[in-house]
């Protein structure tokens, strides 16, 4: 029998566990550990907790368009060939034995030899613009090419367990217009997401044209007041309850990953989902998408009553200082343990000493160590 807190209270559980009135006295995580955790996980079981990521063979997948590949990518390639996504489920069971579980990310999705499948999209980042063609989950090419990953997932028995979304835009946005193709995108996206069976799909919290949240100014009160972001806050709010609830006709979670912007900051996390308060809104925090070191733990920690199927187990050499490497995957993985956290770890190499593919298998091993 298995703790859900999205749908049961801890007392709830513990009565129908059997363990009585005594037990639910006793302090919550104690109890869950000792009715949930108690043995030691099989190594088949703890391979059931890891999860394949799109992001750290980002190079190998063929892109549409003409842009040259960067050295990095050239390299990676030779070593190590190239894919698209309807290869990813082979190629997961190929790299990490016995995992079964993916993690897709939104940018690599489609065939790039099919035009047809993609939209140009406008970009805006720190005062950078750019286009990019992204896959339309709408087109009926892109229907069709859904299935051909269905069929590929069946054919090598893995599963989608999360879609790390990129392409919903503006969900936090002033304005209203582009806050509504926001969740436009988001909700084509829930449908494709409902064909994988994903359980989970990341959104961001995005504003357009900046990624740097504003600070505190100076207010008539005589104390700092921060007008600016209670606005992006409220929108962002509206924008998660109604995906929330276009979730739960589908069948798939909406999440917020910390992932710049808005959800930098752990605490305005906490205000959206308390104010969304949805059982189909939850967290799939990253271990290293923070803006300062002192997050990498404690952000977990806060975002905890909040993550029940996913997160990102990430190496990131961003946090590797002269007097410390503040990289501590085991410290994290105790963390969620400690808070009888259940689901699944994507293994999210982001930048170090090694590439992607080497860095994600040691990462794996890091996990599975702490366990």
């Amino acid at each position: 029998m298995t703790f859900d807190p999205t749908t049961e209270s801890r007392r709830t559980f513990l009565k129908q566990a059997g363990l009585g009135t005594a037990a639910a006295a006793l302090p919550a995580t104690r109890v869950e550990a000792e009715a949930i955790g108690m043995r030691q996980l099989s190594e088949e079981e703890k391979l059931s907790r890891i999860a394949s990521s799109c992001w750290p063979p980002r190079q190998l997948f063929k892109s549409i368009g003409d842009r040259p590949p960067d050295e990095e990518t050239v390299a990676m390639r030779k070593k190590y060939g190239e894919i698209t996504m309807l290869d990813f489920p082979q190629w997961t069971k190929d790299t990490y034995p016995g995992v079964y579980h993916l993690d897709l990310w939104s940018d690599v999705f489609g065939d790039p030899a099919d035009p047809t499948q993609y939209k140009e999209t406008k970009i805006e980042h720190d005062g950078r613009r750019f286009s990019l063609f992204r896959w339309d989950p709408a087109s009926l090419s892109s229907r069709k090419w859904l299935d051909r990953l269905v069929a590929k997932m069946d054919e090598t028995r893995t599963v989608c367990q999360h879609i790390s979304n990129n392409a919903p835009q503006n969900l936090a946005d002033p304005d209203e217009e582009m806050r509504r193709e926001g969740i436009r995108v988001a909700k084509a996206w829930m449908d494709a997401a409902a064909v994988l069976k994903a359980k989970t799909m990341r959104a961001n919290t995005g504003v357009a044209g900046t990624r740097i949240m504003p600070e505190a100014s100076p207010d008539e009160s005589g104390y700092p007041k921060n007008n600016k972001i209670v606005v992006y806050l409220r929108q962002c709010i509206e924008s998660f309850k109604e995906l929330a609830d276009y979730g739960e006709k589908v069948g798939v979670k909406i999440t917020i990953e910390n992932h710049w912007g808005l959800c930098a900051n752990p605490m305005n996390i906490r205000v959206v989902m308390d104010e969304v308060n949805h059982p189909f809104c939850e967290c799939t925090p990253d271990f290293g998408n923070w803006e300062h070191e002192y997050h990498l733990f404690h952000g977990i920690e806060v975002l905890m009553p909040y993550v029940h199927t996913h997160v990102h187990a990430k190496y990131w050499d961003r946090w590797k200082t002269k007097e410390k490497d503040w990289n501590d995957v085991g410290r994290n993985v105790r963390i969620m343990n400690a808070h009888n956290y259940r689901g699944t770890f994507a293994v999210e190499y982001e930048h170090g000493p090694v590439d992607g593919v080497l860095g994600s298998k040691q990462l794996m091993r890091d996990v599975l160590a702490a366990l």
